[in-house]
């Protein structure tokens, strides 16, 4: 069976909605690792990128984020081409991502972790830091605040004082997700990011992004190998298989989707694969 054509997009896309990525392909010398793929992530939404492993979905965080070049294509933010922007300034625009491998400060608490994240958006410059003038002090409290305040919000606020290093996987995943809110973000982009948690946990971290969207007004893409997960938050659901978009629609649209069951199934089968049928 052919993968259907990307799908066509009414109106004005790039405007319409927080992020958009118009017909991304990115080729490594030979490999077509993500091939003319557009998608969409509408205001105060939970959009969910699923599909086999090396179906591309990291390399598209990746070119969202501005890791990568496109090959061809455009990305949009806010109705901004930012295509070419450097992944640091593209944070400072809005687009914070958590990875799939956790990359905290080890040595540094957890409330440090969160202060470092703010640092595009905090005045002070090297000379007021130095002198410790009372502008700067001021803004340091502020950030202080701020950062206990997010930790507070993914419920490792007891945790405040204790090393990265020596917090649990679960929290070392929240403090994540606190470093990245820490850049005041439009769009949160989270990389697998209920791995390692039990069943409650991740039925926490359900409620948390359904929190993330209402009371922040933040749009929240997920990769997650976690099918129960996948299924129970995300408004809308796209599919990839081996570079190519082979769906889009609703959780029960791609439940009963069989060319999405093949792709996950395959000659063997898998446990996401039953699961998803």
């Amino acid at each position: 069976m052919s993968a259907p054509a990307t799908p066509a997009l009414t109106g004005d896309a790039a405007v319409d909605n927080v992020l958009y990525a118009d017909h991304i392909t990115i080729r490594f010398g030979g490999l077509v690792a993500v091939n003319d793929v557009s998608f969409t992530i509408p205001p105060r939404s939970v959009i969910s990128l699923i599909g086999p492993n090396g179906a591309g979905k990291t390399t598209f965080f990746n070119v969202i984020t501005g890791l990568y070049e496109p090959t061809e294509g455009t990305v949009f933010l806010e109705g901004e081409d930012i295509t070419m922007v450097k992944p640091h300034k593209r944070a400072a625009m809005g687009l914070a991502r958590t990875f799939q491998n956790i990359r905290l400060f080890g040595l540094m608490t957890a409330e440090e972790n969160v202060m470092v994240a703010m640092h595009p958006h905090l005045k002070s410059g090297i000379i007021s830091t130095v002198l410790r003038t009372p502008g700067q002090r001021r803004e340091e409290r502020e950030a202080r605040d701020t950062a206990r305040e997010l930790l507070q919000y993914v419920g490792i606020g007891k945790s405040e004082g204790e090393l990265a290093r020596n917090l649990s996987y679960g929290d070392q995943r929240r403090l994540e997700i606190a470093r990245a809110m820490a850049l005041r973000p439009k769009v949160l982009l989270l990389d697998e990011p209920t791995a390692g948690m039990n069943p409650q946990e991740s039925q926490q971290f359900n409620d948390f992004v359904y929190r993330v969207r209402d009371e922040k007004g933040i749009s929240v893409l997920l990769i997650e190998h976690d099918m129960s997960v996948i299924m129970k938050i995300s408004e809308r659901i796209t599919v990839l298989d081996r570079g190519t978009m082979i769906a889009e629609g609703t959780p029960d649209d791609i439940r009963n989707n069989q060319q999405v069951i093949e792709a996950y199934l395959g000659k063997t089968g898998t446990r996401e694969g039953k699961r998803l049928a």
